[in-house]
């Protein structure tokens, strides 16, 4: 009865805990002290957001003109293909920045130097996407609006479409490819200045608080024929449902539903990541909900139950900040790696 009560107590105290930092938490955010990103205004890269083997590339490439920054390349790179190579969709668009042949024979480039121009080979194909983009930019640079928004336009439909109606075109795909690449930037960059806590955080995280206790089951979304019962982002994902926001089902994709706070400017509400390769988003296994003072709540592993845990291991990759907007970019990939269209 004693380590039952003392096993209580902690809980209590950490929730105790949990309230007051979400309250000093939010008013040190609001306070603007949070800094980062790049020299000279420069757009850098979040930790770990592209996958090392290519983050040179679109770091290097996504320089190349003044409406592309490589935050932009990659968003655009990860909504084509999710970073696959080998991505080939029903219209014969071809690899990580999905090229239809006809383009890849006009504007495909030998980025690597290596003598040929192979669509499969990142080393060509991303700085051909970089390439591309730009040109584009300057033939839709007289169209009325924003230059990068017509840039991704003319990407998605062909510069002419931009230029017959003044800007972005009002075909339902291509608005939706501009709208979910320009929110989806702000995952793949650095944050600049401070990262806005999140308006939902403390609904996620009393979602959260109400589970502990409950058995993991791998492949849990919480269902009634699953007895309401989580894997890690099972739970995450349920707990920002609560609040309107939807998130995908695994936690790599859940990486990009918005900024990316550092260590020290974690607030409650964030979601916390672990990988075995901390230079690769896509290898993140495991997620969790942060509360504070070190600790989130996770569904940690099969034959454990839903419980507090420290987040300073070996293996701690970063965090997220939710926001409705990144969560709303995100794309849907097939079987193939292609993201589906709207």
């Amino acid at each position: 009865m004693r380590k039952a009560w003392l096993i209580a107590g902690i809980c209590f105290g950490l929730s105790l805990a949990f309230i007051a930092l979400l309250v000093v938490g939010t008013l040190t955010a609001a306070s603007g002290l949070f800094g980062g990103g790049g020299k000279n205004g420069a757009v850098a890269l979040a930790k770990g957001a592209v996958p090392a083997r290519y983050q040179q590339l679109v770091q290097t490439w996504g320089n190349l003109c003044p409406s592309l920054n490589p935050a932009l390349l990659a968003a655009q790179l990860y909504q084509e293909s999710g970073w696959n190579p080998r991505a080939q969709s029903h219209a014969a668009a071809q690899g990580i920045a999905q090229f239809i042949p006809g383009t890849w024979a006009t504007h495909g480039i030998d980025g690597d130097k290596d003598g040929d121009r192979d669509v499969w080979d990142p080393a060509d194909a991303i700085p051909s996407a970089a390439s591309y983009d730009c040109a584009l930019a300057q033939y839709v640079k007289k169209a009325p609006g924003d230059p990068t928004s017509n840039m991704l336009a003319a990407y998605n439909a062909g510069p002419y479409a931009v230029i017959k109606y003044g800007g972005v075109p009002p075909y339902k795909e291509t608005q939706h490819y501009v709208k979910i690449i320009r929110g989806l930037e702000k995952s793949f960059a650095r944050p600049v200045g401070r990262v806005d806590p999140s308006r939902q955080a403390a609904g996620a995280i009393s979602y959260a608080q109400q589970k502990l206790g409950t058995p993991y089951l791998w492949g849990g979304t919480g269902t009634p024929g699953q007895r309401g019962r989580f894997d890690c982002s099972g739970l995450t994902q349920a707990a920002y449902d609560s609040v309107g926001i939807g998130l995908p089902r695994v936690a790599n994709d859940q990486y990009n539903a918005g900024p990316h706070p550092s260590r020290e400017e974690l607030l409650p509400g964030d979601l916390v990541f672990f990988s075995d390769d901390l230079t690769n988003s896509r290898a993140i296994r495991h997620v969790g909900i942060y509360v504070g003072g070190g600790y989130m709540i996770n569904a940690p592993r099969p034959g454990a139950v839903i419980r507090f845990d420290k987040i300073d291991t070996p293996d701690y990759f970063g965090a997220t900040r939710v926001t409705e907007e990144g969560a709303k970019s995100l794309p849907d990939f097939d079987s193939r790696g292609v993201a589906r269209r709207a």
